[in-house]
């Protein structure tokens, strides 16, 4: 047995004092502190860092604070302290010297969740009845990864288990091996010298997990990215302007209540002339909202009675009389009050005038609020913050990290790069694997995201430029109340398509948009946003600060990029060989290639007979020819010699790296092929093309001879497609 483990190391009990003991935190990690402010000692039970400047905006209230209390067992207790100290401050004297010890200090964050799974460990190791971490084996360790895996709460069969998230059973085991790595640092107790848990696997293996060969973040369908973006749109659009206002209408009327107070007095002839008034103005009275109603209700009222529903309360404030709820004065105006409420009858107190505005489906005008109460005056505030969360989240690619990072002051002044043409940014910090404060940068954003922005600014009440843009409030929670708003009837109303109940996060967003721009370039992304601007301005982000996060962003982009074009290319070479050839200027180009692949893949099985060639082979060879794939709206470029590119030549840009292909003219371009999957585009074309051509009048001759020379081309390009796919098989 170690006997390190076997004698009172408690300092308290004279014991050998632990390598940290009276050691100020803060000051040891570089974390800095206002002044006057020394934050934790080592020796403290709780590590509460909330006051430390310049840390994450992510960072929950819990996440700032490292609570040992919970680990029963004061051994382990000062173990877990000394293991997360040395996480925290790598380059400690103490600490540096250690064989297999991060270099890189960890996050409060990564500490955070060490700390939750060390406690169940430790605490699971005390309800076993073990005295010593030296007594601990391989039989605990897979012991405790299945008590891990069962489920919190009693089950009937002692051998259900819970389907733990990867990344979860990845945690429970990581903080163990990592635990060993700090073994010689600890002072009041320590694991079997040499040891090893789980035989010395990687935490993967050990929690049966194997790590994802692709990204497991799968973007969005259409379907709900669609109507996702095309609400999050008319919010910013139409409806956020109307709920700024009627926020700080409210704010503005809740801050005049609190300072004009009241007097005690309750003086009848005043309340009258309060009522009277109602009926002069044909104003409706203050509707209670159902909470208040219940309310009022549960303390006895009946509900039949006609005044259950009204707001005393808002009658009294308006007479100037702080006492809202004295019967007296109720029930002497009763006749009164229902006089007033039968002729006025009652409302919600909060737009009641609202502006019209047109649906989101285009079919007429509406108010833009039905009457409401202050509660949902506060809901819209929040569901108009959340959309503008899902836009600039959408349309910059943005983590979530990056977002909370935004501040009220992030929008730098549009700069004007070309007549008409302007360049929005909003700026941020880098706070992941960056020193504490972050790295700051910019991102290069469209105009949309640019207003998202702008109203979210404007939905705080007096923030200085240095407040958080958003706040810290779970997105996934944000967004049900968001879609379900949507969903329901209120939101039909406005128009709004119903959004599908697929699970949606930040993560997705900016995968799909990273999807979109590498696999549908010439697409749409959602409603009114079109991909190539939002390509255009990412790349301008890349160009502006290579270094920085939007940098990564494109590199994903990029990555994508190449899977589709290896994807693509290897359909094509597919479809050569079961007969449907390319047609255009460089079909025979890449039939060829296709004949030399085929050769080449002919000459390895001949060589090994007994190999089949598999997708990862045919990939390989096709590769090459992949890198030189650009996507137009109606054609493939080939773009391997820019001397050859049609659109260069008409550009006067000869030496540029990439085809521009909104000048490219494929039926005439040597680079270009068409394929089956562009024959719809070109035969919309031939039908538009005709439909404006019989909408013109005889004396436009010009126009035309232009639209009959399209109409032509067009159709010679559906010929040459059709004749290069094989003949529909006949039966005999």
């Amino acid at each position: 047995m170690n006997p390190l483990s076997t004698r009172d190391t408690d300092p308290s009990r004279g014991g050998e004092p632990a390598p940290f003991t009276g050691t100020r935190v803060c000051a040891a990690i570089g974390f800095p502190l206002p002044p006057g402010r020394q934050g934790p000692v080592f020796d403290d039970d709780v590590w509460d860092f909330s006051a430390v400047r310049q840390l994450p905006a992510y960072l929950a209230p819990h996440e700032r604070r490292l609570d040992f209390t919970r680990i029963r067992d004061w051994r382990w207790r000062q173990v877990v302290k000394e293991y997360l100290f040395a996480l925290l401050a790598p380059g400690h004297e103490r600490v540096r010297v250690l064989a297999h010890a991060h270099r890189v200090p960890r996050s409060l964050q990564t500490c955070t969740r060490r700390l939750n799974e060390l406690t169940r460990w430790m605490n699971w190791l005390t309800d076993q009845k073990i005295g010593s971490l030296a007594e601990v084996t391989d039989a605990h360790c897979h012991s405790f990864a299945l008590h891990r895996r069962r489920p919190p709460t009693p089950q009937p069969d002692d051998n259900t288990v819970v389907d733990l998230k990867p990344k979860i059973l990845r945690e429970s085991t990581l903080v163990i091996i990592d635990l060993i790595c700090y073994n010689e640092l600890f002072s009041a107790d320590r694991f079997t010298t040499g040891w090893r848990p789980w035989h010395g696997q990687s935490a993967a293996r050990a929690a049966g997990h194997c790590l994802p060969a692709e990204n497991k973040t799968q973007p969005l369908r259409s379907e709900v990215l669609q109507p996702l973006l095309a609400a999050s749109l008319y919010f910013v659009d139409v409806l956020g302007p109307h709920i700024a206002k009627l926020r700080r209408q409210v704010r503005h009327h809740a801050r005049g209540n609190t300072q004009r107070g009241g007097h005690h007095t309750i003086d009848l002839q005043v309340l009258t002339t309060v009522l009277r008034r109602h009926v002069e103005e044909g104003r409706p009275l203050e509707r209670l909202s159902p909470g208040n109603l219940k309310a009022k209700r549960g303390r006895g009222w009946n509900p039949d009675d006609p005044l259950s529903t009204i707001s005393f309360t808002a009658i009294a404030t308006q007479a100037g009389m702080a006492l809202a709820r004295n019967e007296r004065w109720r029930e002497a105006l009763r006749g009164e009050i229902e006089h007033t409420l039968a002729i006025v009858g009652s409302q919600n107190p909060w737009g009641r005038d609202a502006t019209h505005v047109t649906r989101a489906d285009d079919t007429g005008q509406v108010p833009w609020t039905l009457p409401i109460h202050e509660k949902d005056v506060r809901n819209l505030a929040e569901y108009a913050t959340t959309a503008c969360i899902v836009i600039i989240a959408a349309v910059s690619g943005m983590r979530f990290s990056e977002l909370q990072e935004l501040q009220i002051g992030c929008r730098r002044p549009p700069q004007q790069i070309n007549p008409g043409l302007l360049r929005y940014r909003l700026a941020s910090r880098l706070v992941k694997r960056q020193p504490l404060g972050g790295t700051h940068d910019e991102w290069v954003v469209i105009e949309e995201a640019y207003r998202a922005a702008e109203l979210a600014a404007q939905l705080h009440d007096n923030p200085a430029d240095t407040d958080s843009l958003f706040s810290a409030a779970v997105f996934s929670l944000r967004y049900r109340h968001f879609r379900a708003w949507i969903n329901s009837p209120t939101g039909q109303r406005l128009g709004l398509p119903p959004i599908p109940t697929d699970p949606v996060n930040l993560r997705m967003l900016r995968r799909s948009l990273a999807v979109e721009l590498a696999y549908r370039p010439g697409g749409l992304l959602a409603t009114k946003i079109h991909l190539r601007h939002i390509s255009v301005v990412t790349s301008e982000g890349y160009a502006s600060r290579p270094g920085g996060a939007q940098a990564k962003m494109l590199a994903e982009v990029t990555g994508h990029e190449q899977q589709r074009n290896l994807d693509l290319v290897l359909a094509e070479y597919r479809n050569y060989l079961n007969g449907i050839m390319p047609s255009g200027p460089a079909a025979r180009d890449l039939t060829e290639f296709f004949t030399c692949v085929d050769g080449d893949l002919a000459a390895t099985a001949a060589a090994s007979p007994a190999t089949l060639p598999t997708d990862q082979h045919v990939r390989t060879l096709l590769a090459k020819r992949a890198s030189t794939l650009h996507l137009g709206p109606a054609n493939y470029c080939w773009f391997s010699d820019p001397a050859k590119a049609l659109c260069l030549k008409l550009a006067g840009t000869p030496a540029a790296d990439k085809p521009l292909i909104g000048m490219c003219d494929s039926a005439r371009c040597p680079q270009a092929t068409h394929h089956p999957c562009h024959r719809p585009v070109w035969a919309t074309a031939v039908e538009n093309n005709k439909t404006f051509l019989g909408t013109l009048s005889k004396g436009q001759k010009t126009e035309a001879a232009r639209l009959h020379a399209e109409i032509t081309r067009s159709e010679r390009v559906l010929a040459q497609i059709d004749a290069a796919a094989p003949a529909p098989a006949t039966e005999d």
